[in-house]
């Protein structure tokens, strides 16, 4: 059975809802995974939390070792994506961009540039504000790789 994975840490609330109401209407297990308290939406049995110790990625790393090919995770982190779709696991972020073998290496060369140049001290900016075409694109995006998942292929 397809489960979907929600790195939850910094996962906009839009993307979350959009995932609840398909766990739900799909009867699909759901797990937020973050190192923060969460709660589950109350009356929806198919979402759940799971709450992991502080630290750098090991809310990563636990999504990295319980999801199974064949499973859905959102994600904004790319290493973490990365890990993912070597496993099978069909992820997307939530600006509806999946990842796949065919561009997780260059979005990860791209992360570690950016990585660099803000290590170096060069102000690089972070991401625009998160949207309604953000939402919509990850909705679209989201529905296709869920019935993908679904479908076995």
């Amino acid at each position: 059975m397809v489960k979907i994975w929600i790195d939850a840490d910094a996962a906009p609330r839009d993307v979350k809802e959009i995932v609840f109401r398909a766990a739900r209407r799909l009867q699909l297990e759901a797990v937020q995974v973050a190192n923060q308290w969460l709660s589950a939406p109350q009356g929806n049995p198919f979402v759940g939390t799971v709450r992991v110790e502080g630290g750098p990625d090991v809310a990563d790393r636990y999504i990295a070792e319980h999801a199974e090919p064949g499973d859905v995770a959102v994600t904004a982190d790319i290493p973490l994506a990365s890990l993912l779709v070597e496993k099978r696991v069909l992820a997307i972020d939530p600006r509806g961009m999946e990842y796949t073998e065919e561009n997780i290496g260059e979005r990860l060369a791209v992360r570690d540039f950016m990585d660099g140049l803000r290590g170096a001290g060069v102000e690089t900016g972070g991401p625009r504000p998160y949207g309604p075409k953000d939402k919509q694109a990850f909705a679209a995006a989201f529905d296709r790789v869920l019935t993908r998942a679904l479908r076995g292929s």
